[in-house]
């Protein structure tokens, strides 16, 4: 019964270091794209989440500004034609 356990004592390590060396390759190709998008990314000139989140808490608070003067400008003429 010897030689049976030495075969499959064999084929188990051959069959976790086959795992090793896939899992490997997996980081490998996950890495390589990984990368590979993150420079697709940089070239198209895409803007981050935080860049476009605090344009648009600009153009809310010009807008909000611009109302505001509106407002102003209105009241300051309905004054002088009175």
């Amino acid at each position: 019964m010897q030689p049976g356990n030495r075969l499959m004592d064999d084929l188990s390590k051959l069959m976790t270091n086959a795992m090793g060396v896939a899992q490997g390759a997996r980081s490998e190709a996950e890495t390589a794209m990984k990368g590979l998008m993150d420079r697709w990314l940089a070239d198209r000139d895409f803007v981050t989440r935080e860049e476009f989140d605090a344009v648009r808490a600009m153009a809310q608070k010009a807008r909000e500004e611009n109302e505001a003067l509106k407002a102003r400008i209105a009241a300051l003429e309905a004054g002088r034609d009175a």
